[in-house]
């Protein structure tokens, strides 16, 4: 079965929940992003943003080596989503597209946001599972 295939018998297994399941996902996968950056100053890893329905294209976080800030602005960004918006995790700063796909970074040379996508099918099944 695909992913999509998949993923819909999720949200039907989760009846009545599919809001917290889709919050819980997306967190999961904003975290694991995060958490994948590198750090040298914490500048990267704290300017992730949450985004529903468009882009969130700021940059201008402080710097953040735990990435605390940017897991709480993704959290406090999805206590407001609502079912239709599409959910955005964006980082904006010129280095970003060099960190995912240049190695530009030896803490990161396979990316962060394609290794957690890939990470992504196994965790929304946890997600599932919780519920």
């Amino acid at each position: 079965m695909g992913f999509k295939q998949d993923f819909a018998a999720m949200m039907k297994r989760a009846a009545g929940r599919e809001d917290q399941l889709i919050r819980a996902s997306a967190l999961s996968l904003g975290s694991a992003i995060v958490q994948k950056s590198p750090v040298d100053t914490g500048r990267f890893r704290a300017n992730w943003q949450y985004g529903a329905g468009q882009v969130n294209f700021s940059t201008n976080a402080p710097e953040d080596k735990t990435g605390s800030s940017a897991l709480g602005k993704i959290a406090l960004g999805l206590q407001g989503w609502e079912r239709g918006e599409t959910i955005y995790v964006t980082n904006s700063l010129p280095y970003a597209k060099r960190l995912e796909y240049d190695a530009w970074s030896k803490q990161a040379t396979a990316g962060m946001v394609r290794i957690s996508v890939m990470e992504f099918k196994a965790n929304i099944k946890k997600q599932a599972a919780s519920l």
